[in-house]
């Protein structure tokens, strides 16, 4: 093959990359010939980006956090049989964000699969919306108590439908949304550096915002109203939401697909393994590292972790190697050392990654019983109101807490740990994970204490002793949740950024899943011989949520010890030639400026 290249010297590069079974060192490296100059628009694109993503999330989150009420109510499922279903979807939707990462990195883009998923989720909106609206999607109202008509197969076939094209957008959506609008910022600024913080912290302010709204007026016509003008309205906000999207074409910057990284993954993998013979040699001149030509991708610096993975970039005498530098090489038998540190990032993530899927475990379960927990209670505002809060509007809380707190972090806290710790962001990622996870276990012992109280009042509870376990689940997530999402954005390479959208929202599928079968075994493991109910009857007051709440923060505590001695493990993502790795680098004087010109 060297002496073929010999022969035509004049080779087309195009002609030149597909000959034979192998790929070009400028495949491999990410050279591309027309590197594209992009014009960073920053916070001049935001207003379309992240007004998109707040007319999504009050488009369907809102409906989807009261879809637990609508199951029982509307199609008069069991709620174990409802909660079930929704376990399901939910993590139908996250496990969808895995396909829409890889078409989006793979094929089409990020913009083309925004655009897409959006208006499938449009469409599962107004699917959902004929469900409510049309007698004929829906069983019939129960005669009385106990006597009702459950759905039958049209009826269920319509309803799932419009889950199938709301999976299909939450697929597109979820792993890019967040992805783009950092794309908006250059990277390789100290000003665009500083932006892509803010916009992750204002990214889930909006969110929030969202939240709140959908959660109290969508949530109140849908309970109180009627569930046809209620899902109505999210259906007209899903559609503006896809206005404002296509609104902004012309500022975005649009980041073309490299190709498959989980080609790269998987070629890494297999080149390892045929070369499992091989002594592994931490020197890195041995090592195959051809010249780094991508302007998107950022060389990244040799670490000694996972070091049975080098063996992929180890040249042997079966390798060919031509000292022109144009040789053509097979991918499957010998990787570049920096498609091995890529693989290396992701292996070095897994861990932080399995500890948040038991941080959404013990998320959704207080999200599912919040519900049924607010039903048997007094939720009147006063004792002479006539008006009962919907029950599930209690996430507003939690939201309440996220949306006052964020801004507060961002603007006087994250300033002042910043003169403190010299650290971009004041405190590392995992740092900040770390206090959320903390309180996820305050959050469960103090509901597990309220559930035991509301059991033994004689009277009814009123609804507000549920807002302090609100409060501070809202508190956890404001760090641990946004904390994943930096984390996972900057611990990847650029060219893998909707594959870490994806792995958060894959971490919440199953984390949906295995909340499913909890929720299963505990039904099944804690039903009595004798026939009395188990710790999750439909009545709660013959149940005992708060032991299964004690248990969820058993699980917690432990999750909370496996996370330390993964984070004292890990190893930040360095770039070659870079000192200074994540939040680990010091703020020079223009992140400083860039830290005060952010806008508010």
């Amino acid at each position: 093959m060297c002496g073929m290249d010999a022969a035509n010297p004049d080779l087309p590069k195009q002609e030149e990359q597909d000959h034979g079974n192998g790929i070009s060192i400028e495949k491999m490296t990410g050279e591309s010939p027309g590197d594209a100059v992009h014009n960073y628009r920053g916070w001049k694109a935001m207003p379309y980006v992240i007004g998109n993503e707040t007319f999504e999330k009050l488009g369907t989150i809102g409906t989807l956090s009261n879809l637990l009420v609508y199951l029982t109510a509307v199609y008069h499922m069991k709620s174990v049989n409802a909660a079930t279903l929704l376990n399901f979807f939910t993590g139908s939707c996250n496990l969808a964000t895995v396909l829409g990462a890889f078409v989006s990195d793979t094929y089409v883009g990020r913009y083309t699969t925004l655009a897409a998923a959006t208006i499938a989720s449009f469409i599962g909106m107004v699917l959902l919306t004929l469900t409510a609206a049309l007698h004929s999607l829906h069983p019939p109202a129960c005669i009385s108590k106990g006597q009702c008509e459950s759905p039958i197969p049209s009826q269920l076939a319509v309803l799932l439908l419009s889950f199938f094209f709301l999976v299909i957008g939450a697929g597109g959506i979820r792993p890019c949304n967040l992805a783009f609008g950092a794309d908006q910022f250059d990277p390789h600024t100290a000003d665009g550096r500083r932006g892509m913080t803010s916009f992750f912290n204002w990214y889930y302010f909006t969110y929030t915002i969202a939240m709140m709204v959908s959660a109290t007026v969508i949530i109140y016509l849908q309970s109180d109203v009627s569930w046809a003008l209620g899902l109505a309205v999210p259906a007209v906000l899903m559609g503006l939401s896809c206005a404002v999207f296509f609104m902004g074409t012309r500022l975005y910057v649009r980041i073309s697909p490299e190709g498959s990284p989980f080609t790269s993954f998987t070629q890494v993998v297999v080149a390892a393994l045929r070369k499992r013979h091989l002594r592994p040699d931490r020197n890195t001149a041995e090592l195959f590292d051809p010249p780094h030509r991508s302007k998107l991708v950022s060389k990244l610096a040799y670490t000694d972790q996972f070091t049975w993975l080098d063996k992929a970039a180890m040249e042997t005498t079966e390798d060919v190697a031509c000292s022109n530098g144009k040789t053509l090489v097979d991918p499957w038998r010998l990787c570049t050392m920096q498609q091995v540190e890529e693989v290396k990032c992701l292996a070095r993530v897994i861990p932080v990654w399995s500890s948040g899927i038991v941080y959404f475990v013990v998320i959704t379960q207080l999200g599912t019983y919040i519900v049924f927990q607010a039903a048997q209670t007094d939720r009147r505002i006063s004792n002479s109101a006539s008006f009962e809060i919907p029950q599930g509007s209690f996430v507003v809380f939690q939201m309440l807490a996220l949306t006052l707190w964020i801004p507060v972090y961002d603007r006087l806290v994250v300033p002042a740990l910043q003169r403190f710790t010299k650290r971009e962001g004041g405190i590392t990622q995992l740092e900040r994970i770390g206090v959320g996870l903390v309180l996820s276990v305050v959050t469960m012992l103090v509901s597990a204490a309220v559930e035991h109280r509301r059991r033994r009042t004689a009277a009814m509870m009123s609804c507000f002793w549920l807002v302090p376990q609100q409060l501070l689940v809202g508190l956890s997530e404001a760090f641990t949740v946004v904390g994943l999402t930096e984390f996972y954005y900057r611990q990847f390479p650029e060219n893998m950024k909707s594959v870490a959208g994806a792995l958060f929202f894959l971490g919440v599928a199953v984390a949906s899943f295995a909340s499913g079968l909890m929720v299963t075994v505990v039904h099944r493991v804690t039903r009595r011989r004798d026939g009395r109910p188990d710790w999750l009857a439909q009545d709660l007051d013959e149940g005992r949520v708060d032991l299964f709440y004690l248990v969820t923060a058993a699980i917690a505590a432990a999750n909370l010890v496996y996370f330390v001695a993964c984070a004292r493990w890990y190893r930040f993502k360095k770039s070659d030639g870079d000192v200074n790795a994540g939040n680990d680098a010091e703020l020079d004087e223009s992140s400083k400026k860039a830290a005060s010109a952010a806008p508010v």
